[in-house]
């Protein structure tokens, strides 16, 4: 917005200083409360949380991988059993059979079960008014010690335990559920909530997660009705979270442990640290790749929020309007209001704008066709930033392949992501000093908080959340552009600074968070929101900009060269971001490219495949598979409608599962079939399926009825993968339509991939890439019954 009252060059200096150190302030302000804190020694009272202490619980749990039902795996468990009583607890191991389809139907053709084995403790309260659940995982995926995943959440537990039980005991009980089999299947979640008596009465969930190496502990997820549970977390030490978050996540197919517990009417809060996801289920997820200040962080908003839980009176916590609150971060605190305001800010920002506008006119700053001209003209920038960022990403993809097969960002994305923001600044500045002769500053600064308030609108109706984004910023910059329009000196100045202040607050924490919540992948998000904050930038950035005034000629030429430097730089700047993130972000040991690779052997006709799900082939995994993607559900109809590339492979001398069966019983045109499939090698997970057009009427396996699932497309329908087979195997009750003879198909599948003819082992600059089928070595072979 034009100051018109500061025409010395000297008071426009100082006032472009004013601004510049104002928004800076914002930017570290803003920075400053999504960063973690400190990590505490060993030596920290006995009362707080230490992220030393935690941490010698993740070098305990995380030493090798150790996969649900894997010999590892009941090392870590007895190593938990061990701590919790010397806490002076009674832990319990709750054993047994737990089906969740939800997190595999569609991409691996059945639905999920597993034998699972949970922790629980209960710390009593001393009143009780419900319960709370502090919730995570200790098993890890197949290829990853888990140090983060979640190591970080379990040994949070422990820590926070350790620290409620120094101190007064809390009023309502706190159950400690530590759970198996998250990475499997969520079955051990699912299972505490479908079988534990402590989970009939519902209660309250503390849902700690890791997805990462280092970040701030987001508040990422919510269950419905938050505003009880929000007003809980602000009591956190450091809160940081964001209802945009919660809405981009319920939009999203992700499932934690906290989705049995949110389905099944717990209330509740999801937590985790998400950047550094190079490791995330990598051999890299080590306890040396955890950054200890994240840990901390999760610790302390952790043990603050259990205990401001453990003292309330949990039965009227969902006493609210049964609506959502809005909240995000700032400095020192956790900014909230009802949801039902959304709509009446959104609609204010527009009010606003529209008034400024009207301001604007009245005092000659814009005309009717420039204001319009400038707000057509505003969408240049809101779509061309987003593309910029993808094709940047293309083009780094093209460079260096292996990027590919990273789980959501390279090892180390920071200047990458700074390329981004850079390159959307310049697109914002180039627009700007094109524009601002033409147009006029009014115009530009009143377009671009338009936007936003028309933003803000459209993110009420889509993701309510969220709508805060735009429309605060462009309430904030219509009100104190209304100031700079009506006042003189430098009261104008003053107001402007603020206006870009609240913005940059707001908007640059969730740029920062956005970016390793999404991937460079999908660096468009980013970019928009960058540009979002350059619009409500633009009045003032009009006070930083070198202005023509009344020159003409050559000087006036020199000028508008001085205008469009600030442009220049930041996209010379974000190349040489671009090109130094290629200079840094290279593959070494540390920090491995990633591959897949699988073996798969026909037991039936003794042929075996490499199987690879690598999207570009890279040149380890060359050396096995090759031409283009295709099913495989012929062989494995596990993989579902999974497209993999394949290979030739030496057959192994490997013993197919079994399956036999225990009771055969034809009654009318039904047939009611006992099986018992049985791996005959140790294995990690086996799986059946029946021929398509084998109409499954009943199901039961393990003991857990199966749900009614439609046919998979292929050759193979219904089925179950089914992770920790008990040794004697398991046992299946069938009930199909018609008497006939019934084709089935069985698999298993296990580790020792490195030991079969023909492997070659990978350069230390090769890794493991974290994927459910990383590292396995399946046989199949077809049975008739």
């Amino acid at each position: 917005m034009r100051v018109p009252a500061i025409t010395d060059p000297a008071h426009r200096a100082l006032a472009a200083l004013v601004a510049v150190v104002v928004l800076a302030l914002a930017g570290v302000a803003g920075l400053a409360a999504i960063r973690p804190p400190s990590a505490r020694p060993a030596s920290a009272p006995a009362a707080e949380f230490s992220a030393g202490r935690a941490f010698e619980q993740v070098e305990a749990i995380a030493r090798r991988p150790h996969p649900v039902g894997s010999p590892a795996n009941d090392e870590v468990r007895e190593h938990l059993l061990t701590t919790l009583r010397g806490l002076g607890l009674s832990p319990e191991v709750q054993d047994t059979v737990s089906i969740e389809g939800a997190r595999l139907s569609a991409g691996a053709g059945g639905a999920g079960l597993a034998r699972v084995r949970n922790v629980v403790a209960r710390i009593p309260g001393t009143g009780s008014t419900g319960r709370i659940f502090l919730v995570a995982h200790y098993d890890s995926a197949q290829v990853a010690p888990g140090g983060n995943d979640d190591a970080a959440g379990t040994s949070t537990i422990l820590e926070v335990a350790r620290a409620l039980l120094a101190g007064p005991r809390p009023r309502n009980d706190v159950v400690l559920v530590l759970t198996d089999g998250e990475e499997a299947c969520v079955c051990g979640a699912k299972a505490f909530v479908d079988q534990h008596p402590l989970a009939r009465d519902g209660g309250v969930v503390l849902n700690i997660e890791a997805r990462g190496s280092s970040g701030p502990a987001i508040m990422f997820e919510t269950s419905a009705g938050n505003g009880g549970l929000v007003g809980a977390y602000a009591h956190a030490a450091r809160p940081v979270g964001t209802s945009f978050a919660v809405e981009i996540y319920r939009l999203m197919p992700n499932d934690t442990d906290f989705t049995p517990f949110r389905e099944s009417g717990f209330a509740g809060m999801n937590s985790a640290y998400i950047d550094g996801a190079a490791v995330y289920h990598a051999p890299t997820d080590v306890p040396a790749a955890m950054n200890r200040d994240s840990l901390q962080h999760h610790g302390d908003n952790t043990l603050a929020v259990t205990r401001e839980l453990a003292g309330r009176d949990l039965a009227t916590l969902k006493d609210t309007d049964g609506g959502d609150a809005t909240y995000f971060p700032v400095p020192g605190l956790l900014v909230r209001h009802p949801g039902s305001l959304v709509w009446p800010i959104a609609v204010l920002a527009l009010v606003a704008v529209a008034a400024l506008a009207w301001a604007a006119r009245r005092r000659e700053l814009i005309t009717t066709r420039r204001a319009l001209v400038a707000g057509a003209l505003a969408l240049a920038p809101i779509v061309l930033a987003p593309v910029l960022a993808q094709a940047l990403w293309l083009f780094l993809a093209t460079i260096r392949p292996a990027y590919a097969g990273m789980p959501i960002d390279p090892y180390q994305p920071g200047l990458y992501r700074l390329a981004v923001i850079l390159m959307s600044a310049a697109v914002v500045l180039a627009w700007f000093a094109l524009l601002r002769r033409r147009l006029g500053p009014a115009a530009l600064a009143i377009a671009g908080l338009a936007w936003l308030a028309v933003l803000g609108l459209v993110l009420a109706a889509v993701v309510p959340g969220g709508s805060y984004l735009a429309a605060v910023p462009a309430l904030a910059g219509a009100l104190t552009g209304l100031v700079a329009v009506l006042t003189r000196g430098w009261v104008p100045v003053l107001a402007v600074a603020l206006g870009g202040a609240v913005a940059t607050v707001i908007l640059l924490p969730t740029v920062i968070m956005l970016f390793p919540a999404l991937g460079l992948g999908l660096g468009a998000a980013g970019a928009f929101l960058t540009v979002l904050l350059g619009l409500a930038l633009v009045p003032a950035l009009d006070l930083i900009h070198p202005r023509a005034g009344g020159q003409r000629g050559l000087e006036a030429l020199r000028s508008r060269r001085r205008g469009a430097l600030p442009a220049l730089v930041a996209a010379v700047a974000a190349l040489a971001c671009a090109v130094a993130g290629l200079a840094v972000d290279r593959f070494d040991a540390e920090h491995p490219a990633l591959t897949h690779l699988m073996y798969a052997l026909d037991a039936d006709n003794g042929t075996a495949r490499w199987v690879s799900a690598e999207s570009r082939v890279q040149g380890w995994t060359g050396q096995f598979v090759h031409g283009d993607p295709h099913r495989v559900d012929d062989t494995l109809p596990s993989f579902g409608p999974e497209q993999v590339r394949t290979g030739d492979a030496p057959a192994a001398n490997l013993p197919a599962p079994q399956l036999t069966v225990e009771s055969d019983t034809r009654t009318g045109e039904s047939r009611a079939l006992v099986l018992r499939l049985k791996p005959q090698r140790p294995a990690r997970l086996v799986t059946l399926h029946v021929a398509a057009g084998t109409q499954v009427e009943s199901a039961t396996v393990g003991g857990r009825p199966m749900p009614a699932r439609e046919p998979i497309d292929g050759a193979w329908a219904w089925g179950f993968i089914f992770h920790a087979p008990p040794a004697d195997g398991i046992e299946i009750k069938l009930t199909v339509r018609g008497t006939g003879q019934v084709k089935f198909r069985a698999m298993d599948g296990s580790d020792g991939l490195t030991e079969l003819p023909g492997f070659r082992p990978r350069p230390p600059a090769i890794g493991v890439v974290g994927s459910h089928t990383s590292e396995l070595l399946g046989v199949a072979k077809t049975y008739t019954f």
